[in-house]
């Protein structure tokens, strides 16, 4: 399973790239709100910074809800570097975009999906990757990890190419069970991702070690 962090800022994606966790990046207008970055320029020339820096791929996400604008806005996003995927929202006009660039061959990330059905029409159009909110699902007291489980067992029989990226993902217990229900991705902030280090054990066990050491070479 990959690990794509999800931020804008330039420092966390350098820390996870030396951390040598980063196979990716995704971002969304909040995110790069978040960092201060505002107006078209800007926004794109911060897109460029974060893909000149990432190996993997880079979402970029559309503001546009139609369809002209959604491929008008999509295609110079793709121009920016190859590294970059375009990220459509699940909609009517989204899912006809998405079906475009797939025939034009621009890469594709369709986001804020929450059930099977929208994760076949999105397979069906094209989508280099599937963003299932796994948090926002969990908000309304329903288990996000069984729409991953559901999406993953009928992309398997259907054989469908569409990768799943488990977003919305908020600790480390969302990302080992992503990985246990058949998530190809998880994109989180880079905090959850270095939870999973974090075991009570592990530190009793090496303060121990490190005692014993001190005392035999003391």
């Amino acid at each position: 399973m990959k690990f794509f962090i999800d931020t804008a800022s330039i420092d966390q994606i350098k820390e996870g790239i030396d951390f040598g966790i980063c196979d990716g990046v995704t971002t969304n207008p909040s995110l790069m709100a978040k960092e201060g970055i505002s107006g078209h320029d800007n926004v794109i020339n911060h897109y460029k910074k974060i893909a000149e820096i990432v190996d993997g791929d880079v979402s970029a996400e559309v503001i546009s809800t139609d369809f002209n604008g959604i491929v008008e806005e999509g295609k110079r996003l793709a121009d920016i570097a190859p590294n970059i995927v375009v990220k459509v929202p699940m909609i009517r006009d989204g899912i006809k975009a998405i079906s475009h660039f797939t025939k034009i061959g621009i890469r594709t990330n369709c986001t804020l999906v929450f059930s099977p059905g929208q994760a076949i029409l999105a397979a069906k159009a094209g989508a280099t990757y599937l963003s299932p909110f796994i948090g926002r699902i969990d908000d309304t007291t329903w288990d996000g990890m069984s729409l991953i489980a559901q999406i993953a067992e009928i992309y398997a029989i259907q054989s469908y190419e569409t990768e799943i990226l488990a977003a919305s993902v908020r600790n480390a217990k969302h990302i080992v069970e992503a990985a246990q229900n058949g998530a190809d991705i998880v994109t989180c902030p880079l905090s959850s991702i270095l939870g999973m280090l974090n075991h009570p054990l592990t530190d009793i066990g090496l303060a121990k070690f490190l005692a014993d050491h001190k005392k035999a070479n003391s």
